[in-house]
């Protein structure tokens, strides 16, 4: 492709970048046909690049003043304004309400209700709208939940999660809000469970252990009358313990016998959980247990949604403030593609540059805005 070689100090936004840039590094810190934004000015900083190959400076004919208004309204979103404090105060009064709905619905399940769907989806279907407009969310959601009314706050964030999800694996919208509530609703049979096993601290017996499993066919058996949720729906419910390797339950079922909704709540379901203080333990940080639901969980997934979730909790812009597990701060300068949740931080203190795909010792404990 023919290109021109231009100066960063007259750089327009706007412009495409004609080839791979690289940076004594082994992939390109811009990509070929990326679009200049003012984000990408701090990278040619932090790297000292003074001139970068242009294919068309202004490809779209529009007006550096249009182009630059644009650019600045997306970067403004990046910043801590007082409008973004206030809808995250919002978010948390939606989300704590919706998690106290919960609470009251399951207390009567256990009591021998039976399940309003309609009543359910009413209150999970806001916090979807808002995780779907800012997915960013699902890498924050265990920061809202409690240990002491854990199994609330995990249907919650499970159906924010899997609405997330469907989103991004292409589910039209009305289908979204369907997985979504069914999400919310797969653990419901834990109200028939002992509660004295769901707050048990110390570690279940393999007996105790049974028992709690028994919830998917408790949940199953709850909704399966509902003309409000489609079959796979139902089905869903009952096999989102399964995995693709056979070492699920309740049935052990196995690859293209589980399917996709199945999967998307099974990812939903142990991402949340493994991200949350429990009674017995420490939460985890959201990127620490992407890599180990890759790794360490490898084969028992859907491999379409896992990087579906990848996508959406490595969906770091530039200039995003974060923490590192060895407590310092930074913000994400550079983002790879095949390991988004690995990307090169700045260090606040010191100015230093690391990349963590070259330290796996190190990761991003949580997001700062």
């Amino acid at each position: 492709m023919e290109h021109l070689d231009v100066r960063v100090s007259e750089l327009k936004l706007g412009s495409v970048i004609a080839e791979d840039i690289f940076a004594n590094t082994p992939y390109p810190i811009i990509r070929k046909d990326t679009k200049v934004s003012r984000e990408h000015f701090l990278v040619f900083q932090t790297f000292q690049i003074t001139k970068v190959p242009i294919a068309n400076a202004n490809p779209f004919n529009k007006s550096e003043e249009e182009l630059q208004e644009a650019d600045e309204a997306k970067a403004s979103n990046l910043s801590e304004s007082p409008s973004m404090i206030a809808v995250k105060k919002e978010f948390g009064g939606l989300y704590s309400q919706a998690v106290k709905d919960y609470k009251k619905e399951f207390i009567n399940w256990a009591s021998g209700s039976k399940v309003d769907v309609t009543k359910v989806r009413s209150f999970i279907m806001p916090l979807v709208e808002r995780v779907l407009e800012e997915r960013q969310i699902v890498a924050k959601l265990n920061d809202y939940s409690k240990v002491h009314d854990y199994i609330y706050h995990h249907a919650i964030a499970m159906g924010m999660i899997a609405g997330a999800l469907a989103q991004k694996l292409g589910f039209e919208k009305g289908q979204i809000m369907q997985i979504a509530t069914t999400c919310l609703l797969a653990d419901c049979g834990m109200a028939k469970i002992d509660s004295r096993l769901l707050e048990k601290k110390a570690a279940l017996s393999q007996h105790e252990f049974n028992e709690v499993k028994k919830h998917t066919l408790y949940s199953y058996q709850m909704i399966k009358e509902t003309p409000l949720l489609k079959p796979e729906m139902k089905l869903a419910i009952f096999q989102h313990h399964e995995r693709l390797d056979g070492s699920g339950y309740p049935k052990g079922e196995r690859m293209d016998s589980i399917t996709l909704i199945s999967q998307i709540i099974a990812v939903a379901d142990i991402y949340h959980a493994m991200t949350s203080e429990r009674i017995y333990r420490s939460k985890v940080s959201p990127f620490k247990v992407m890599e180990m639901i890759r790794e360490d969980e490898f084969g028992k997934f859907n491999i379409q949604v896992v990087q579906a979730l990848f996508s959406i909790v490595g969906d770091l812009p530039i200039g995003m403030r974060v923490e590192l597990s060895t407590g310092e701060t930074g913000e994400v300068i550079f983002v790879q593609q095949n390991v988004p949740t690995r990307p090169m931080i700045r260090i606040s203190t010191s100015g230093e540059i690391l990349d963590l795909s070259l330290k796996r010792q190190l990761y991003i404990e949580r997001i700062l805005g």
